[in-house]
């Protein structure tokens, strides 16, 4: 079937602008694509592929190409001479690399997807990728972002949902036209402030990591979307205040200063101490803030309270609200 699919392409020569060989069990490309200059989409989705033939260099003005669910390795040399393309699909494969210098031809490339491969890793390369705006790397083994990725500054969708990153790099407020932020299941433990620059994100989803609080600034987003169920900032449960005091006393400001001093282990507080045990009787009765994790002596000031996520038509949100000293944070 696949022979007869092709060889009718074949009679269409220059004419024939799109051929599509989904499912045909095929192990490799045919080389004779090479005799069809002309033709704008190649699909060859859920086959047995490896390798891609050297003859595909020659479709210059093909500006789609479908090569999902095959058994490619990696991003293959060949795709820099695709010099018209502007979707390339290589979902499903088993890609752990990019060839050298794959991403000097792709000048024109608005979507790549790389979903469910074995990625660990993004060449900084990906910077010259001047015109994408869709990326998605969704389920791979990726540990970290290149800030170089931060420098696509047309990209409009970044998909990174199950990956192993621990952290966002701060360059990412250079994304000036980002809308769409999907992060979910990875284990990133806080958000940079720098987050807060974009002014053009709409949808954001960190569901599934270990956050545990918003950077200053977070309030000023204007997201239309927003999912962050599943981490920790639900488990921690704020102190409620049991009094109220118009100002600090001298020794409740003075306790705070030596025990945020003794955390990083000042030698010569350290040693002051020793010298005064009722100094060290007074800082003994110190508790920390479950938001911020400071010390602190007496109840006052306020911070934010986290709701329970609710559930409005089958999706998950969260709701934040600032309450006045109800609730205790010394920071």
């Amino acid at each position: 079937m696949a022979e007869k699919l092709l060889i009718r392409a074949l009679k269409g020569g220059k004419s024939t602008k799109i051929v599509t060989l989904n499912g045909k069990n095929m192990t490799k490309m045919p080389s004779m694509l090479e005799k069809l200059p002309g033709l704008k989409t190649l699909h060859l989705q859920n086959n047995r592929i490896p390798k891609v033939c050297p003859e595909i260099s020659t479709l210059t003005q093909l500006t789609a190409l479908n090569l999902g669910n095959n058994l490619l390795e990696e991003v293959p040399e060949e795709m820099k001479y695709l010099t018209s393309l502007k979707k390339l699909h290589l979902f499903g494969n088993k890609i752990h690399r990019f060839a050298s210098g794959v991403c000097d031809g792709l000048q024109n490339l608005i979507l790549l997807n790389l979903n469910n491969n074995q990625l660990t890793w993004i060449p900084q390369e990906i910077s010259r990728l001047k015109s994408l705006t869709y990326l998605s790397i969704n389920h791979n083994q990726l540990a970290s972002i290149p800030r170089e990725l931060c420098f696509l500054k047309n990209l409009s969708e970044l998909q990174l949902n199950y990956n192993q990153l621990i952290c966002i790099p701060k360059e990412i407020n250079f994304l000036k036209k980002l809308q769409k932020l999907l992060l979910v299941r990875n284990n990133i433990e806080s958000l940079p402030e720098e987050l807060c620059d974009l002014f053009n994100l709409r949808i954001l989803d960190i569901a599934g990591n270990v956050i545990q609080i918003f950077p200053p600034g977070f309030q000023d987003l204007k997201l239309r979307e927003f999912y962050c169920e599943g981490n920790p900032l639900f488990l921690k449960q704020p102190v409620n205040a049991v009094k109220h005091e118009d100002i600090w006393s001298l020794q409740e400001i003075t306790s705070r200063f030596i025990m945020n001093q003794l955390a990083e282990k000042d030698p010569f507080l350290m040693q002051a101490i020793e010298w005064y045990p009722q100094v060290r009787n007074i800082i003994s009765q110190g508790r920390k803030c479950a938001i911020c994790g400071k010390s602190f002596l007496t109840t006052w000031l306020e911070c934010v309270e986290f709701f329970p996520p609710s559930k409005v038509n089958g999706v998950f949100c969260v709701n934040m609200s600032i309450r006045p000293p109800l609730i205790l944070c010394p920071y």
